[in-house]
């Protein structure tokens, strides 16, 4: 079978393909190959009903329709075909994850404009001039063009994201503000060069980078777990299994758990490599992520440092994949296709002969449980790299420290931040809560505002003036009247966020230069970027942040952190919240003294003696993952268990619960296997966006065909039409 011009395709003109297309069907359908014929896996435009729509080539076809009825591929898009091990890969993610496999194309695919044919475009950059007239609307659009670097943006993506009509940027073009350009789409990525010398590596540093270039010299499946204690130079020693990758003609991934933010980061890869890499990620322009695709379809982009989903993007010659931070919660895709990046990494590599390496400080319990199983490999960088030490760890007893109403810094921590201040060196004040106060209350009647929508409480965020939901994002204005008795001039704040704490630290440290990092303060990502390079260069004293700063953030003059509310993840029904606690907490322990000042960690607790308290301040990590790991055993959870989630939502409570009732008392007839189900009952949070919500949890031995289980439950089920199900296998939250 050859085309026009004497190539080999696999099916002929007018022969019956399969094709799978990105809209939500549950199965395939078939067309007849256009003309010249087609290749299996290519990507192609088909028609269905009055739509133009996207899909692959996915096998021969299936069969049981007249074929001169079939209508024809309308064209093949001027893109490599997916590859077998890619389509085996999109497979058997979405048997694991119990996704249409339709779904999964459509993550693989995910390329703006990606149908439209190559050629130049019209984009959008910076002008000159300044508008006659600022108005609001101008200004949004002049700032986010600022923002991002003066990259070239689509007229229509311009509008959008500044969330302004076409016309204002029309007026901003017809001014020059703005200019209009014709660029070659897509244009190449610069090359890397992996002969560079690279970091000098101490004598453990080198035994590892070592073991890692030999794994990925071999051109077989393994993952390694390369744990190193804050600061050990991890990035350096994984940065050359990737020039290894590179040197051998392979393509690499780098995945970053808040890879928008790491400025840090992207400057050691462009200082390694001469160049910077392709990046994947929600801070690049949509034109940045069709070039990026395609590039790495066509073999173009050598490397990537992307977010979880660039895991699906279309590598020809993927050599190794690294997870950074690979404990980080935000691997997890908690809304649409619930998959966790590191399990698919793993999956994604066995498939390709590649290598995985897991990088952490504080690695997940399953991560290193394979360790011990033998499943993995294991490296350990044991001491900080340089002069640089360890920093010290005490708790601070809250239940001796004399304290003031409404103040949460102990007269203990006070006075080793002044300290700190008075030797012109920064402190780091962490607090897990974003916001003002996590609760309002009303002293009058005892009323506690909540969202309209929700079964949550708002948060006062002060600095916006407003009162937001933290699950649905609903926000108003602060009421000067109660609610629910409209008395006037009694709402209270209760308890502290970032922004009451910056509030302390202003009155205890009037001349300090303070600096706020939450990701509802960020901004743009690029804003948030130059804030954390300034902070890192000595651009503020004291740093009060939240999860997002226990991130990789390497700031050397950094030499205190106190920890405020230690006992915030202590109790829960979170079967991971001490493992979440001890990896937090020590991470951003983890933050003092990474340069050539020693630093310290001042923990404060109302438990001190509380067993992960202990385990923190102590630093024993493996006697904590062993005691953790038989915990787990013991009640069969994972990773010696298996789970799966099952959340059905609808705006009829009554509804949905009968539906919960019926599925849970046909569950044991219909999974056939050793298992436990927990439900139904209504979940943490019982409503979000006024759906009510039922949950049901599921729990098997380790071995057991969980997957087959819960499709014969689902099989054939249907489901009212305002009624959702969901299926997390592996949950990692049970919100």
């Amino acid at each position: 079978m050859s085309d026009l011009f004497g190539q080999e395709r696999d099916f002929d003109e007018g022969e019956a393909v399969a094709v799978l297309t990105t809209e939500p069907l549950d199965r395939y359908l078939d067309y007849r190959a256009p003309f010249g014929g087609v290749d299996l896996g290519a990507l192609v435009e088909v028609p269905l009903g009055p739509r133009r729509v996207l899909g692959a080539v996915w096998g021969p076809g299936q069969g049981g329709f007249d074929r001169a009825k079939l209508r024809s591929i309308i064209r093949v898009l001027d893109e490599p075909a997916i590859p077998a091990p890619m389509r085996d890969f999109l497979a058997r993610a979405a048997d694991y994850t119990i996704t249409p496999l339709s779904q999964m194309l459509r993550l693989a695919t995910r390329a703006p404009g990606l149908m439209h044919p190559p050629g130049d475009t019209k984009v959008l950059v910076a002008g000159t001039a300044a508008p006659d007239r600022m108005t609001p609307a101008r200004e949004k659009v002049l700032a986010l063009v600022e923002d991002y670097g003066g990259l070239p943006f689509q007229p229509g993506e311009l509008a959008n994201m500044a969330g302004v009509s076409g016309s204002v940027i029309k007026g901003l073009v017809a001014q020059g503000c703005l200019v209009e350009v014709f660029a070659p789409r897509d244009g190449p990525f610069p090359a890397l060069d992996p002969g560079l010398p690279g970091a000098a590596l101490n004598a453990e540093q080198a035994v590892a980078a070592e073991q890692l270039r030999a794994g990925v010299a071999s051109g077989t499946y393994g993952t390694t777990l390369l744990k190193g204690v804050t600061g050990s130079g991890k990035t350096e020693v994984y940065l050359e299994a990737v020039a290894e990758a590179l040197r051998l003609g392979q393509q690499a991934l780098v995945l970053l758990p808040e890879i928008a933010l790491s400025v840090e980061f992207m400057a050691r890869v462009e200082k390694r490599f001469g160049a910077r890499p392709a990046e994947w990620h929600s801070g690049v322009t949509m034109a940045e992520r069709r070039r990026a695709w395609k590039a790495v379809a066509r073999g173009q982009a050598q490397l990537v440092v992307g977010a979880r989903s660039a895991l699906f993007l279309p590598f020809r010659h993927l050599g190794v994949i690294v997870v950074d931070e690979e404990h980080d919660g935000s691997y997890k895709q908690e809304d649409g296709v619930h998959y966790h990046a590191r399990d698919m990494a793993v999956l994604r590599a066995s498939i390709l002969g590649a290598q995985v390496v897991l990088a952490s400080a504080t690695p997940s319990l399953e991560t290193w449980a394979n360790a011990q199983a033998g499943k993995y490999a294991r490296l350990d960088l044991a001491e900080r790299f340089g002069v640089a030490e360890m920093p010290e760890l005490s708790a601070i007893d809250m239940r001796t420290e004399p304290m003031q109403p409404n103040q949460w810094i102990s007269p203990m921590l006070a006075d080793a931040v002044a300290q700190r201040l008075a030797d012109g060196e920064q402190a780091l004040l962490f607090l897990n809560r974003r916001g003002f106060a996590p609760l309002t209350l009303c002293r009058a009647c005892g009323h506690q505002i909540g969202c309209e929508y929700c079964d949550a409480r708002m948060v006062e965020h002060r600095f916006l003036a407003r009162l937001v939901c933290h699950q649905c994002g609903e926000s108003k204005p602060i009421p000067a009247a109660c609610p629910s008795c409209e008395v006037e001039g009694k709402l209270a704040p209760i308890g502290p966020g970032v922004e009451r704490l910056a509030e302390e630290v202003e009155a205890r440290f009037p001349a300090a230069r303070i600096a706020v990092l939450s990701s509802d303060m960020a901004g743009s990502t690029r804003a948030m970027k130059a804030r954390i390079l300034e902070i890192a260069q000595g651009g503020a004293d004291i740093i009060i942040g939240t999860q997002m700063v226990a991130k990789g953030h390497n700031f050397p003059l950094l030499t205190l952190v106190g920890v405020i509310d230690a006992d915030l993840g202590l109790e829960g029904g979170d079967l991971r919240a001490a493992e979440k606690s001890f990896q937090l907490i020590r991470q951003v322990a983890g933050r003092a003294g990474r340069a050539d000042k020693p630093g310290q960690a001042l923990i404060q607790s109302h438990q001190p003696d509380h067993p992960l308290i202990k385990a923190i301040i102590a630093g024993d990590e493996e006697a904590f993952w062993a005691a953790e790991a038989a915990s787990r055993a013991r009640a069969g959870a994972p990773p010696y268990g298996r789970m799966a989630g099952i959340v059905l939502s609808g705006p009829d409570e009554g509804a949905v619960y009968a539906l919960a009732r019926e599925m849970a008392q046909a569950w044991a007839g219909r999974a056939k296997i050793d298992s436990q189900l927990f439900g139904p009952a209504a979940a943490p949070v019982a409503r979000i966006r006024g759906r009510h919500r039922v949950r049901m949890l599921i729990k098997t031995p380790k071995g057991a065909p969980i997957q087959e289980a819960l499709r014969r439950w689902t099989d054939g089920l249907r489901l009212p039409a305002n009624i959702r199900l969901t299926i997390d296998i592996d949950p990692q939250s049970f919100y």
